[in-house]
């Protein structure tokens, strides 16, 4: 087969490329990857030194992608099915860039900062970050509010690269900071994203592993 992905089933980044390749319907091998394991994560860091998942291997073309980011833009680039993910026009090509970004550096981080603080032991928490995380993704609500009012994908009227970034970003931070009642627009595109069929297999793939994700419980109940 002529791409293999690296990657982890429960991994919030893993699941960008995972939903570009069934978007595109694309077939691929994968090999899961235990951080946790030495031999693993050797394994991992002889194709990329950052030993940091996913990571596409492309061997028609002898070359290994790292990063969720460029993951799809060579799928986009090299595989006509994916191309829309990524817009032909620069304009549109553009807007899907920025709010690829945007999901990662605005609500992605910020998530996995909560997530990773109460994975701490209690006496090493960060009571002061997770505060600030847990504004800065009220914050990024507040503007996906504004912005998902007025267009049906995050970068306007087709499903790109942003959606594929959006949907891990947000259902990993809902179940930290919960949407609440003054941001249906989001609430709906979430939806929307949840019953995209690339999407649900994604989540069914990771049910089995669901329950070491920590979060809050109170978002259960929004």
């Amino acid at each position: 087969m002529s791409l293999t992905l690296h990657y982890h089933p429960l991994a919030s980044f893993c699941w960008k490329p995972l939903i570009a390749l069934y978007e595109a319907d694309i077939p691929f091998e994968r090999v899961e990857v235990d951080l946790s394991d030495p031999a693993q994560r050797e394994r991992l860091a002889r194709l990329w030194a950052p030993a940091k998942f996913p990571v596409l291997e492309d061997h028609a073309r002898q070359r290994v992608v790292p990063e969720s980011t460029i993951v799809i833009e060579h799928l986009a680039q090299h595989y006509p099915s994916a191309r829309s993910l990524v817009p032909a026009d620069p304009d549109r090509a553009r807007e899907a860039r920025l709010w690829d970004r945007y999901f990662d550096g605005y609500v992605h981080v910020h998530m996995q900062k909560i997530v990773l603080d109460r994975l701490r032991p209690a006496d090493q928490r960060d009571a002061y970050g997770v505060a600030e995380a847990r504004a800065a993704l009220e914050s990024a609500y507040a503007t996906l509010e504004v912005e998902l009012a007025r267009k049906p994908w995050a970068a306007g009227e087709t499903f790109t690269l942003a959606d594929c970034s959006a949907f891990p970003a947000l259902f990993y931070a809902t179940m930290q900071v919960p949407l609440g009642a003054a941001h249906p627009s989001v609430a709906n595109y979430l939806a929307r994203l949840q019953a995209r069929p690339s999407i649900a297999r994604v989540l069914r793939e990771a049910e089995p592993y669901m329950h070491n994700v920590p979060k809050d419980v109170s978002a259960t109940k929004a």
